[in-house]
């Protein structure tokens, strides 16, 4: 049977709200951007951002054998990231069934910040959204599927 260990003073795991909007960027494509990511601080790491999988591509990730597991959380299941050519085997982990203490990961990935670049967005910098973009384009029938945005400039030529 596996040991479970509870966060304490002697090794100390802090979950808490991002502040603001984080990313991931693999291959120059953002694979995932939410409000709603998590930061875990333990003991004496970095600190992870955990993004719900709705605010992930997951169509990029395949589900691998590998598990590991640590006495704090639990059995860590992990992810094939494959865009563009490039494979990162193993490049994302979760815990799908974390212990009590570390409830609120549940179902969330992480990345490993070595092979995926891991960032805040700042509020003036977050542009639109892909929904909103996609809702710009061409339907197919040469129209756009919603009202073009306003110009920013008045005078192209300019």
């Amino acid at each position: 049977m596996e040991t479970i260990k509870v966060p304490g003073p002697d090794h100390p795991i802090t979950i808490a709200a991002a502040k603001g909007r984080t990313r991931a960027r693999y291959m120059d494509h953002v694979i995932a951007d939410s409000a709603d990511a998590l930061l875990l601080k333990e003991a004496g790491y970095d600190a992870v951002a955990y993004f719900p999988r709705a605010d992930v591509s997951m169509e990029y990730l395949a589900r691998t054998d590998r598990v590991t597991h640590c006495p704090y959380k639990g059995n860590a299941a992990y992810f094939t990231l494959t865009m563009d050519g490039a494979i990162a085997e193993n490049a994302v982990w979760t815990y799908e069934a974390p212990y009590p203490a570390m409830a609120s990961i549940a179902g969330r990935v992480a990345f490993f910040p070595n092979v995926v670049e891991v960032y805040e967005v700042a509020a003036d910098q977050s542009g639109p959204t892909p929904d909103q973009v996609v809702l710009h384009t061409d339907a197919g029938d040469g129209a756009s599927q919603k009202e073009h945005w306003p110009a920013n400039v008045s005078d192209p030529s300019a």
